[in-house]
């Protein structure tokens, strides 16, 4: 893969994720809009209805940015042609297929969709919106409400979906019900540059690097190895942050809207407050231009976690960023385990009820997450890491497979590894705010302009104003 295509992939990396975060500014715009929505989105005490048929010539599918039209477009393998839009395409069967893209921002991708979704019953034939997409971190906004089918009503059996990562099945779970599918699973690993680790650790093998980083003790002491050294062990305030929040022993908010601090979130903002104060860190917050130059050659950070996105868009499309020297970090990466198994992000597929496409709907399912073909050979063209267990098992074990990015290391063999070790039974309808919000507010208290205290009214200020109907 050329630098070139690599910042490209950088790009679309980047984006992929700022789609995630919304501004302190745009948060007050909402005023608890979220929490409207979802209410709007019914409740999972309703009556489950599906509503379901054939027959429609239009199949509407609703996403926020161009990345499954990609996977559609380039692994589907029922399409008969496709538009120079790049967003309709048309079935073997007749069917024409529209994407209708909203971008994130605002959440605006979130309210045109629940607008759709409330008027489905009354909305025309082609205009009926049959699939729609969601993220984990309000999966369950679109799970717990009657407006996603359940896959089974769709046809979609448990022999179909039984080599999917069961962590991927339980996001998507409400009432034994399963409301969504993907073809993706987003383990994460730790990155860390091979240059620093053979001057600090005396070396840059994987193994016996994570023996090194194996607990968040050996972590921190090799936190302060780096420091002594002149490196930073991660670059800034939220480096570490999903692995504490993928670990809570309960979800955030219990059954009478009480937000509930787990005590592994205490522990991300107990170590932050050390590594910030000791210098361990660089000070950046998540994609800024600093915490983005902290990947290239031109910084002093020794590693980083992310999931399988992360690795193969950002990370290497920042490392092939060159100095002036013309120098960079193209197979100058590694990755381990790390600490603890987490994963980040993920998109889900789901049928939306009232969908007059049922064949279609299923048979995209069918092919783009339970296939292990497909799957396989998404992974080889993107080293995106897909949601089949047979497949991933395969490459894992292939000795020819391997990242040039990563110096030929087979990190899939590790994501493999990582995926099953993922347990994502806590999540709640919230989490996308509190985690926002807590990350947001805790940075002041990180920079020592207020006190934890304080840092603590902010936060539930700012989460109640998204959500109001919760309490302290």
């Amino acid at each position: 893969m050329t630098n070139k295509k690599k910042r490209e992939n950088y790009l679309r990396g980047k984006e992929k994720m700022k789609k995630k975060i919304l501004t302190g500014a745009a948060v007050a715009a909402l005023g608890g809009l979220f929490a409207l929505s979802l209410a709007s989105c019914g409740s999972n005490k309703e009556a489950y209805k599906a509503e379901v048929s054939d027959g429609g010539k239009v199949l509407n599918i609703r996403v926020w940015n161009d990345e499954f039209i990609s996977r559609f477009r380039d692994y589907y393998p029922s399409i008969k042609s496709e538009d120079k839009k790049d967003e309709q395409f048309t079935l073997n069967d007749g069917t024409v297929v529209k994407f209708q893209q909203t971008a994130n921002k605002d959440n605006a991708y979130q309210n045109a969709l629940d607008i759709a979704l409330k008027n489905q019953s009354t909305a025309a034939a082609d205009d009926k919106v049959d699939i729609f997409l969601f993220e984990a971190d309000y999966a369950l906004k679109y799970v717990n409400s009657n407006y996603s089918l359940d896959v089974k009503d769709l046809g979609l059996t448990d022999d179909d979906t039984k080599n999917m990562y069961q962590y991927t099945k339980d996001i998507a779970t409400a009432d034994s019900r399963l409301k969504g599918v993907s073809w993706q699973a987003t383990p994460g690993l730790f990155a860390y540059r091979t240059d620093i680790a053979d001057e600090v650790l005396g070396t840059h093998d994987p193994d016996q690097v994570q023996a090194k980083l194996a607990d968040w003790t050996k972590f921190d002491s090799v936190a302060a190895d780096m420091k002594a050294k002149g490196y930073a062990m991660l670059s800034g305030y939220d480096d570490s942050y999903r692995v504490f929040s993928n670990n809570v022993k309960a979800p955030l908010v219990n059954k009478d809207k009480k937000i509930v601090i787990d005590e592994s979130l205490k522990s991300w903002i107990k170590q932050t407050k050390e590594y910030t104060d000791k210098g361990y860190n660089n000070k950046t917050t998540l994609w800024d231009d600093n915490w983005n130059k902290q990947q290239t050659i031109n910084g002093n950070t020794f590693g980083f976690f992310y999931s399988t996105w992360g690795i193969n868009f950002t990370l290497a499309g920042n490392a092939a960023i060159k100095n002036g020297e013309g120098e960079d970090l193209i197979g100058k990466y590694r990755v381990c385990q790390g600490p603890a198994a987490y994963y980040w992000g993920g998109t889900w597929i789901a049928a939306a009820n009232g969908t007059d496409n049922k064949s279609q709907v299923l048979d995209i399912m069918k092919k783009l997450t339970c296939d292990a073909t497909i799957a396989e050979k998404i992974t080889r063209d993107t080293q995106d890491y897909t949601n089949n267990t047979v497949a991933m098992t395969k490459l894992a074990n292939d000795a020819s497979y391997g990242s040039e990015f990563l110096g030929g290391q087979n990190h899939v063999k590790l994501f493999a590894e990582a995926a099953p070790k993922i347990d994502m039974k806590n999540v709640s309808a919230y989490d996308q705010g509190i985690n926002e919000k807590l990350q947001e507010a805790m940075k002041d208290y990180f920079a020592g302009t207020i006190t934890e205290e304080k840092a603590w009214e902010n936060f539930y200020s700012k989460v109640t104003t998204v959500y109001p109907e919760l309490k302290k």
